[in-house]
């Protein structure tokens, strides 16, 4: 039998034909948020072996011609027919949870349920847990069952982006042996942004990232924002369906001079937004599988306030590389914001603290690395 370093040496070789890697995914790659921005990162690492182009359907597909099958997205997954290695990537809340979110709207809590027709069914009607169409209902609830179920009887590899994600599918059937941790890496930005600077510091902004829906906690943050010096100011990069709510919110709290609304940003108006703030806060609510936004921060050298939920705390470092607080805790954030806000060499030394725990431990080559070993092992396991 193969060595697992002979296999993974087999791995990087330029092959072609029957013996390709193939990522199969429905997301469209690049487009959209975290998981699309994932796989550019992966494709854009050029791996021998690995075929250029996604798979968007296992349908009337020879899977024994692959060397292995990199799934991303569940209704791909129900498509193996297990004839050659596969590995399954859990980007989000989905395999276990109708409405991919783990979080009750109307109670503003987290769930604690684990997926039954019944919990899930109260959920969806009583506590506010994504649609109520009962069509999309149906569709969700009937996927979630069956991905459970394939999980637990399959021999994929199951990849999960952070222990937090990990200990949910292990609690909804999935083998601890086969289900393994692997956090996300990103590219490096092209533009250099400098560490932080004291004239920055004194400009005394805060930046927010992401789209703008109740789940991302920007109506947490606004309502802290009153209980900050009136100097701090908010830079929004982001859209959604609930910022006409907000900002009305936003006035009615007499914030409209404090808040830039930015909308959607491109790569350099988000490289000048991240230059111009002292920290980032990022104040979801709901539990996030990880928040890459987190590592984006530190890659500008910037520190993370962020909330204690989720995947989130096992990319940050408290009192290190930023400060984490209870989700939804008004006066804890606005602590936060204040300490950073108060204290240059505080934000700096943090800032260059989450810049060295990237370089160390969150690059997409550091990333690729242990995928490629995660290949491996599935290959051999696979051959016996």
């Amino acid at each position: 039998m193969r060595s697992i370093d002979e296999q993974r040496q087999e791995i990087s070789q330029d092959i072609s034909g029957k013996n390709m890697i193939a990522h199969c995914s429905s997301f469209n790659v690049g487009v959209g948020g975290g998981v699309e921005t994932y796989l550019a990162a992966l494709y854009q690492q050029r791996l021998h072996g690995v075929s250029e182009q996604p798979l968007k359907s296992l349908v009337n597909i020879n899977q024994s011609k692959f060397k292995l099958l990199h799934i991303h997205s569940q209704d791909l997954l129900l498509q193996l027919k297990g004839e050659c290695p596969a590995v399954f990537t859990v980007h989000n809340h989905s395999p276990y949870c109708p409405s991919g979110t783990k979080y009750l709207g109307n109670q503003q809590v987290i769930c604690q349920r684990n997926f039954s027709y019944l919990g899930c069914a109260w959920g969806k009607i009583i506590d506010g847990c994504g649609s109520r169409r009962p069509n999309k209902v149906i569709h969700e609830f009937n996927t979630t069952e069956r991905v459970i179920k394939f999980l637990e009887t399959s021999q994929v590899t199951i990849i999960a982006n952070s222990e937090y994600v990990r200990k949910q599918l292990i609690k909804h059937g999935s083998s601890p042996e086969q289900t393994v941790t692997l956090r996300f890496g990103i590219i490096l930005p092209q533009i250099i942004t400098a560490p932080l600077s004291l004239d920055i510091h004194k400009n005394q902004r805060i930046l927010f990232v992401g789209r703008i829906v109740p789940d991302k906690g920007l109506e947490w943050l606004l309502n802290t924002l009153v209980h900050t010096d009136s100097q701090i100011k908010l830079d929004i990069a982001g859209d959604g369906w609930d910022r006409p709510r907000l900002e009305r919110l936003a006035n009615k709290l007499g914030l409209s001079q404090r808040i830039v609304w930015h909308g959607w940003c491109n790569t350099d108006k988000l490289n000048h937004l991240y230059q111009q703030s002292f920290a980032l806060v990022f104040p979801s609510v709901w539990p996030e599988p990880a928040g890459l936004v987190t590592l984006e921060a530190y890659a500008r050298y910037r520190p993370v306030i962020a909330s204690q939920v989720g995947g989130i705390p096992e990319h940050l470092r408290d009192g290190e590389t930023g400060i984490l607080v209870p989700a939804n805790d008004t006066q804890k954030l606005a602590n936060a914001i204040t300490d950073l806000a108060s204290n240059y060499e505080k934000s700096r030394s943090m800032g260059e603290q989450g810049h060295t725990l990237l370089m160390q431990e969150f690059t997409i080559a550091e990333h690729v690395k242990k995928l490629q070993k995660i290949y491996a092992r599935t290959i051999q396991n696979f051959h016996g």
